[in-house]
Formats: structure tokens, C-alpha cells, sequence
């Protein structure tokens, strides 16, 4: 692959809701390009871009992919984003990277909530945005009707660029509105055409485009207003600045399977897509925290963002960067910027999929990939020591279901820590701890599938199988009355017998653990055994006495109790205060504590009644609502944990995908008798079958 500078580079992320076609629309601009002889196909497992076993098997994208495509001496990176909201991550790293957007939509389906996602992020990133309107070739398509769907959700901005001339539900060509040009297509082959009549939609159509460009400028509103024609090249420079400015989001359409009109997109993409180096660059941080603007330039000093890493157990990582200033060579040495080490740089890499390419240099503006940097990651920065600077990183979804993960088989739970750590750096969207209150190693993820997909790569790549069960809930015991009791331990056996006797009185306190104290008066048990007598309380506070659950918010006083001059030691003491301990707890009301979380939930607004019945039907409290700059409504409640398990997938199908949630830990609360006498009874049966 030759070498092309920023002004002939194009970084552009495919976007938008699952199966619309945006893997196909990469191969079909690979084939298009004449970088290969075959076109791939999902159904054949054959495409450049899901290449991975996982992806092939489910028949589709679980993680971002790059496709460098060179049309027309321009490079065109392609940055194919996962459609599957379990895989939010793979968008994150794609709009990292993108200088623009292009949103797929089907012209079947319509627009879905993966498209308006997409343009979402792309908005805030602030990077231009283009549609692709796919399936031309289904007899179901409805270009007009998806085009004014698109108007309706995104407004003014949305303006025709190349649309369809159809007869009897079949496209017989596409009319290119910029060059007002008409292409019929046979075997992926464009003829041109004579422009058909299409009435007075047609005109409409090209009159919407001229009002966006008008909008562009005072100059080309005032040519609008006059009835004076645009030049060809008026209307690419005003559809050019609108698109880069955020003003105008262009509508094509095609077929990305049978290969029609994609080469118009092509072209679209390179006379109005935000070019490397019109991007107005990064604002970087110095090491002072103060900003500094980096233009992309490629001989300025080097600046470079990691935006995915990608893990092989037999090859090792692969970094994939971006670089804004500077180039990235081999043989070179860049700061680290997380961690303050110097990284030597091996060689560099163009990557196409899963095939990788040796590059003289990376330059500003450009996408590559490094090999065997060992303390570098996702979103980190790496930059000449000339000039420290810290580009923003990449910004991931938070987890939101959690399934505890147990090795099938026993002795692999150090494969499945090294694999899940491994995998770890690979998806940031990802986290794992050991809990060490129920003993259960915790897998949290975007959703079931995405579980699904870490538990099939754990065994693909590491050769580790797993199964995922719901985690057990860290419940607590605490007591509400007040009570004072004996501990008396006595054993003669010959020689020194034991002798321990204390009195001590448990009530409840506010506190997360066991508060020890002493009232003892007149040396009735000698202050060198106080120790012992709150070593055995504390070590008993461990197990509650109604289902084994560590015993929070209790106050132990040692008030009295009595001594053998021989046969009393720290053990006996100990043993004694075990025993008041197994008699007083059951006297003082024991009860059984669950935790509470905070939960905020992000809905659109016609979805909060369903929403806040779920929420009640959780035994959860609404404490109220508002609403978010996103247009969502952010509904507040605290709901019991165990009651959360299946929440993501609820509210996931509640608002078809748009809504989106927080939850924290608050605090414990007593809970209901009923819910009390399930878990105890749940409890000993667990404990009867150990």
C-alpha cells in the first residue's frame, strides 16, 4: 500500500444498527477498489472484516475492524463498528478514530435505534455525518419513505444526494443529484444512463440540495436567491463545508451486496468527507494539565492515540493507533504518557482486517498498528519526549450485567484469571473481581451476548471452559434487641483444665463491623484475657446465626465474668466469648440485611410508566425523575440488588435499545420477612450439600 498524505486521507467509522449491512459495505468497497478479486459474504464467513471465529459462527461484527481502502488516490479507513449494542465498545474505538461517520440505515427496516445512536455519538465527537441507504435491491425498500423518516429524526439537515428511480418495486437506476447524473448497474458495473422522468419529485429533490448549500454561505445565498445556477464546483465546496461544519448530513443509497451505487458513495465520501488534515486537529493536555491544540501535521512532533488492542495468545498485542502529529517509524522510541516509560517501536503496520502489512512510517493523519509494546493500552498516548502531551483517550460504556464465572473444570481457575486479564485489555468494557465476601469470581459486561462471546474466546483461545450462573447476593445479619448473656467454658481433663467465664451484653449500633468494648470492674476477668474475649467475638461475627451471613451493626460489652488461677488461658476466654456469642445473638431478634443500590435509569420519555412499574414490581422506590440534555428522562430509585439481576435485559427491550443505566451500591436495609425466609431457607440448603 503507497503512502498517502493527510489531505488525501479519509478516516471514516461505519455505524449503526445490527444487520443493516455495514461489514458488507466495507467488502463491497474493498472488491470495488480492485484489492480483491472475490467479493466476500457474511453467509460464507469470507469478508475482510469479520474475520473473527466468534463473528463468523454468529454471522456478525462483536468488535471493530479497520479496512484501508484506496479509491480514486485517496485512502479511505474504514473503520467497521459492531451494530450489536453488547458491543458498544467496538463504536467507542471506531469514533476514536473517525474523522466522520457514515450511518447505515436499511431501506427496509427504516431507521432503528442503532442509527440514532450513532449519530448521537458521532454529534457529540462533533464529526461529520453521512447515511447509506441499504437494501436498494429488496423488493421491501422504500427509499422516500426511509428518506422522510430520516428528515423527521434529524430535521433540516438531512439532504438527498443520490436516490433511486424505481419501477414496479425494482431500482432501475440512481440519479446522482451533485452530478446530476443518472448509473444503472449490472454485475456491480455502472452504465450511465438518461436521466429519467420522474416529475416533479426530482426537482424537489434538487431543490432541497440547493437550500442546504445556500445555507452554507451568504455568498451562495445570495446566488440561491437570484435564480443564479451553482457551479459543479460551488456545490461541492458548500456541501464539503456543510458537512464538515455538522450542517448537512448527505442521504445515499444502494445496495452494498449487489454492488450498487456504492462507488457513488465512494466518491461522495472523497469530494465532501472531512479530509485528515481539515480535521481541526486534537486538544491535547501538556503535562501541566493546560490545553494544547495539535494540528495534524506530519512534521511536527510525534503525537499518537492507542485506540484498540487486540490479544492472540501465540502472537501477542497489537496496538492500534492514530497518529495526529508527527509520524510513528520504526526503530523509534515514544513516551508512554500513562505510565512515564519510554517504548521502543519494532516495527509498524498497515492492518486490513486481519492481515497485516509492513510500513515504512505512519504518518499524521493515518491509522496503524504496533506489535509487542508490553505497558501500553487503549487510550493511551504516545508521544515524542520533545514535547509531552496527553491526547483524551477513549471513552466506554460502564458494565452493566454481572454473571459470576466458575472454571468447569477445577484447577483452571488461574487460566481462567490469565485469560480473562488477557481479554481484559482487549475489551475495557469488560471487568472482573474476586469477591471475596461470597467467594465468586464476578464477570461484568455490556449484556448476555456479550458474556456469551467472553465465555466462547475464553475456551477458542485459551483452551479454558466456564460456566456463568447468577452471582449469590452479599447479604448480612444484624440484631435489634438488647441482651446480656453467659459464656462459660469449662473442660477437666487430667493436668491443667480449661476455665473461661464472661458475661457480656450484645445490643445494636450503627457500625460495619463488630464494636468491641469492656465495663469490667474489680478484676473479675484479668484485663490479659480482653483481647481473647474480642479475637472469639470477632471471629464469630463472621457467620450470622440465621443463614451463616457476616453479623454487621453489633455492640459486644464485656461486663462481668470470673477466672481460675490455673486453668484459665487466652483459649478458654476465647472459647467462652464464642459460646456467649452462640447463646445471646438468638435472643436479640436476628435479622437478615440486603443491599441496597442507587439506580439511575436513562429512558425516552414515552417509555417512563412502563419503566417505573418495572422498577415497583422490584420492590424498588421511585424517589423521582428529570430530564437529561440527551433528550432521556433520568428516572431515580432504590431498588434491592438481588432484585437487579435481569434488569439490562429489560430495560434493553423496554426502549428497544435507547435506554441506559447507572447502579451503585447505597447501603443495607432489613429485608421483608417473606424474602427473609427464602434466602435463609436457600441458604442451609446450599450449606447442608457442601
Amino acid at each position: 500500500m503507497k503512502q498517502y498524505t493527510a489531505k488525501n486521507i479519509r478516516n471514516v467509522a461505519l455505524v449503526g444498527h445490527a444487520g443493516t449491512g455495514k461489514t458488507s459495505l466495507t467488502e463491497a468497497a474493498f472488491y470495488l477498489s480492485g484489492a480483491s478479486d472475490r467479493l466476500g459474504r457474511i453467509a460464507d464467513g469470507t469478508t475482510v472484516c469479520d474475520f473473527d471465529p466468534e463473528e463468523i459462527k454468529r454471522q456478525a461484527s462483536v468488535s471493530m475492524a479497520l479496512c484501508p481502502v484506496e479509491w480514486k488516490d485517496t485512502k479511505i479507513n474504514f473503520l467497521d463498528t459492531p451494530g450489536l449494542f453488547d458491543f458498544s465498545g467496538g463504536v467507542a474505538e471506531g469514533m476514536r478514530a473517525a474523522g466522520s461517520a457514515v450511518l447505515v440505515v436499511s431501506g427496509k427496516s427504516g431507521v432503528a435505534v442503532g442509527a440514532e445512536k450513532g449519530f448521537k455519538a458521532a454529534s457529540k465527537k462533533g464529526i461529520a455525518k453521512l447515511f447509506f441507504v441499504n437494501e436498494m435491491d429488496n423488493e421491501n425498500a422504500d427509499f422516500y419513505k426511509v428518506f422522510e423518516e430520516l428528515k423527521t429524526k434529524f430535521g433540516p439537515m438531512v439532504c438527498p444526494m443520490v436516490v433511486p428511480y424505481v419501477v414496479d418495486r425494482k431500482v432501475q437506476c440512481y440519479i446522482n443529484l451533485l452530478e446530476y447524473k443518472a448509473y444503472a448497474y449490472q454485475d456491480g458495473k455502472a452504465k450511465e444512463v438518461p436521466i429519467p422522468d420522474m416529475g416533479h419529485r426530482l426537482e424537489g429533490l434538487r431543490t432541497a440540495m440547493y437550500e442546504a448549500v445556500a445555507e452554507t454561505s451568504e455568498e451562495l445565498m445570495e446566488k440561491y436567491f437570484s435564480g443564479e445556477s451553482y457551479t459543479p464546483d460551488e456545490l461541492i465546496l458548500g456541501l464539503a463545508s456543510g458537512v464538515r461544519r455538522g450542517e448537512i448530513a448527505p442521504v445515499f443509497c444502494g445496495s452494498a451486496t449487489e454492488l450498487e451505487a456504492v462507488d457513488q458513495l465512494l466518491n461522495g465520501l472523497i469530494w465532501l468527507a472531512p479530509y485528515a488534515e481539515s480535521v481541526a486537529g486534537e486538544l491535547a493536555v501538556d503535562v501541566n494539565g493546560d490545553p494544547v491544540e495539535l494540528k495534524v501535521n506530519p512534521d511536527g512532533q510525534t503525537a499518537a492515540v492507542v485506540f484498540k488492542t487486540v490479544v492472540d495468545p501465540f502472537v501477542g498485542k497489537l496496538l492500534y493507533f492514530k497518529v495526529v502529529s508527527g509520524k510513528v517509524t520504526p526503530d523509534s522510541s515514544l513516551l508512554n504518557m500513562r505510565t512515564g516509560q519510554q517504548e521502543k517501536i519494532g516495527k509498524v503496520f498497515y492492518v486490513r482486517g486481519k492481515k497485516q502489512e509492513e510500513a515504512p512510517f505512519i504518518s499524521a493523519g493515518d491509522i496503524g498498528a504496533v506489535a509487542k509494546l508490553a505497558s501500553t493500552g487503549t487510550g493511551d498516548t504516545l508521544c515524542s519526549p520533545a514535547r509531552p502531551v496527553i491526547l483524551p483517550g477513549v471513552t466506554f460504556d460502564a458494565p452493566c450485567l454481572s454473571m459470576a464465572v466458575t472454571a468447569k473444570k477445577k484447577g483452571d481457575e488461574d487460566k481462567v484469571v490469565a485469560g480473562l486479564s488477557k481479554l481484559r485489555e482487549e475489551d475495557p468494557t469488560l471487568s472482573f473481581e474476586n469477591n471475596q465476601e461470597t467467594h465468586e469470581m464476578v464477570l461484568s459486561g455490556m449484556g448476555e451476548q456479550h458474556l456469551d462471546v467472553i465465555a466462547s474466546k475464553l475456551k477458542s483461545k485459551f483452551g479454558v471452559e466456564v460456566e456463568l450462573e447468577v452471582p449469590k447476593v452479599p447479604y448480612r445479619e444484624t440484631i435489634r434487641k438488647k441482651v446480656k448473656v453467659q459464656g462459660r467454658h469449662k473442660k477437666q481433663s487430667g493436668g491443667h483444665g480449661q476455665f473461661g467465664d464472661v458475661w457480656v451484653e450484645f445490643e445494636p449500633c450503627d457500625s460495619e463491623d463488630l464494636v468491641f468494648e469492656e465495663t469490667v470492674f474489680g478484676g473479675s476477668v484479668p484485663r490479659n484475657y480482653f483481647p481473647a474475649v474480642e479475637k472469639g467475638l470477632r471471629e464469630s461475627a463472621k457467620k450470622g446465626v440465621l443463614a451463616g451471613f457476616p453479623m454487621v451493626g453489633v455492640k459486644a460489652t464485656l461486663t462481668d465474668g470470673s477466672y481460675h488461677p490455673v486453668d484459665s488461658s487466652e483459649q478458654a476466654f476465647k472459647m467462652a466469648a464464642a459460646l456467649a456469642y452462640k447463646a445471646g445473638i438468638p435472643q436479640a431478634s436476628p435479622v437478615l440485611l440486603e443491599p441496597i443500590g442507587t439506580l439511575k435509569a436513562y429512558v425516552p420519555s414515552d417509555n417512563t410508566g412502563d419503566l417505573m412499574g418495572d422498577i415497583n414490581k422490584r420492590r424498588g422506590r421511585v424517589l423521582g425523575m428529570e430530564p437529561t440534555e440527551d433528550d432521556l428522562t433520568c428516572i431515580e430509585a432504590e431498588v434491592p440488588m438481588a432484585e437487579m439481576g435481569d434488569f439490562s435485559t429489560v430495560l434493553r427491550s423496554l426502549t428497544q435499545g435507547r435506554g441506559y443505566f447507572r447502579f451503585e451500591f447505597a447501603r443495607y436495609e432489613e429485608a421483608p420477612a417473606n424474602i427473609a425466609q427464602k434466602v435463609v431457607e436457600s441458604r442451609q440448603a446450599e450449606l447442608a450439600n457442601e
